[in-house]
């Protein structure tokens, strides 16, 4: 999975061959999995029917899309776009690990025709899945700094924190806006994210990044 951090780049066109049994099969264990834990009602959806709106069809350029994953949950779960940020990221880094690559789509999916498959449930984003033709390019990133701080005791910053701070930069952010402020104070770490679109979703995929690549046992969210 840590591996899949520097691995990862966004693919918006794909081949259109369907998943393999086994992939749907590892997937959905791992969506069940995501909603158990967190309280989630994600769904894999397997269809050659696209889910994008016009503007991702034309305008992103997304094509061939054999599945995605519904991003949703009940409206009365507590912090329900930081959990499903978080859980996207899970599952964005388990599908390039067994060789497919995503899309995190968040205002160029068709949402009629998504809603109508959880009409139920409130639904932030989609997170398209498949073997890509390409696999992808990295983002432009901000600078460690710029997104960043560390107060110790004196001694220089722990390599864990460089390495947590380096692997959110990697996170997919909505208009690649990394908006995100890291900070760290002995090994307590606090996370806050400028408001806008999507924001507490993408405070769940920056934190889920930061902690797999800080590693959970070196540090504290403040």
């Amino acid at each position: 999975m840590k591996d899949a951090i520097y691995q990862r780049h966004t693919v918006r066109r794909f081949d259109g061959a369907p998943l393999t049994d086994t992939e749907v099969e590892s997937l959905r264990s791992r969506v069940s999995m995501l909603n158990s834990q967190y309280g989630l009602a994600i769904k894999l959806v397997v269809s050659d029917e696209s889910p994008l709106n016009l503007m991702g069809k034309v305008f992103m350029g997304g094509d061939g899309i054999p599945a995605y994953f519904v991003l949703a949950a009940d409206d009365s779960v507590p912090d329900k776009d930081l959990l499903l940020g978080y859980a996207s990221a899970d599952l964005m880094l388990y599908a390039q690990t067994i060789g497919l690559n995503t899309w995190w789509i968040g205002g160029t999916f068709n949402r009629k025709y998504v809603t109508a498959i959880e009409p139920t449930k409130y639904i932030p984003g989609i997170v398209a899945v498949g073997h890509g033709l390409t696999q992808g390019v990295p983002h432009k990133s901000k600078s460690p700094d710029k997104v960043s701080s560390y107060e110790g005791d004196g001694s220089a910053v722990p390599q864990w924190f460089i390495d947590g701070v380096e692997a959110a930069l990697l996170a997919p952010t909505a208009l690649n806006r990394q908006a995100f402020k890291i900070s760290g104070n002995g090994n307590k770490v606090s996370l806050t994210y400028a408001g806008g679109p999507l924001s507490d979703v993408d405070k769940g995929i920056v934190k889920y990044f930061f902690e797999l690549g800080a590693g959970k046992d070196n540090f504290e969210w403040a």
